[in-house]
């Protein structure tokens, strides 16, 4: 049996390999447009579900863990920003504020499925035009749910965290370590 990561995020393949040394990356290239009949919690839960059905449809035998990340502040989902404009819009609206953080990882094999989703609540400090721009400058907001990466330069936003710091990286390593022996 092979592991397989729906996934081509590099963060999440690094935190897989603390806990699988061997596995393969699959992405799951699937529309991930935001509906409005979806709460956030069902919406992350959903995306992460259609990614590891999207693979296991593919590799039916082997175990498939699809996982998908959003930021959500005032009922808005803020997934990946579609501009440099856009990032600046998020990044204003996150700055001085407290936002959750969601993750929701999937693992499927045969007939077998299990999911869970893992919160967390981060505070932003005041965040500046200048400060805003000087990060987009960085471009490592591009691939990033809410335009910001927690363990990169974006770390210089956080004036506080509650909850799994892993969680906000996009992968909530404890919780899918403890979910595995269910898939031997």
């Amino acid at each position: 049996m092979a592991v397989i990561l729906a996934s081509q995020s590099p963060r999440r393949r690094e935190l897989l390999g603390r806990i699988i040394s061997d596995f393969e990356i699959v992405p799951a290239n699937i529309n991930e447009e935001v509906k409005s009949y979806f709460t956030p919690m069902d919406y992350v839960l959903e995306m992460a579900t259609q990614k590891a059905k999207h693979i296991a449809k593919k590799y039916p035998n082997d175990l498939v863990i699809g996982c998908d990340t959003i930021v959500t502040i005032d009922n808005e989902i803020l997934g990946k920003p579609t501009s440099r404009e856009d990032g600046f819009r998020m990044l204003k609206q996150l700055s001085g504020r407290t936002h959750k953080v969601y993750t929701s990882v999937v693992l499927m094999k045969d007939d077998q499925e299990s999911s869970a989703t893992v919160p967390a609540t981060v505070e932003f400090y005041d965040l500046n035009d200048e400060e805003i721009n000087r990060y987009l400058d960085t471009d490592e907001y591009k691939d990033k749910a809410g335009a910001y990466g927690i363990q990169e330069q974006g770390s210089l936003f956080i004036k506080s965290i509650q909850g799994d710091y892993y969680s906000i990286m996009g992968l909530p390593v404890a919780t899918l370590y403890r979910m595995l022996p269910a898939f031997d």
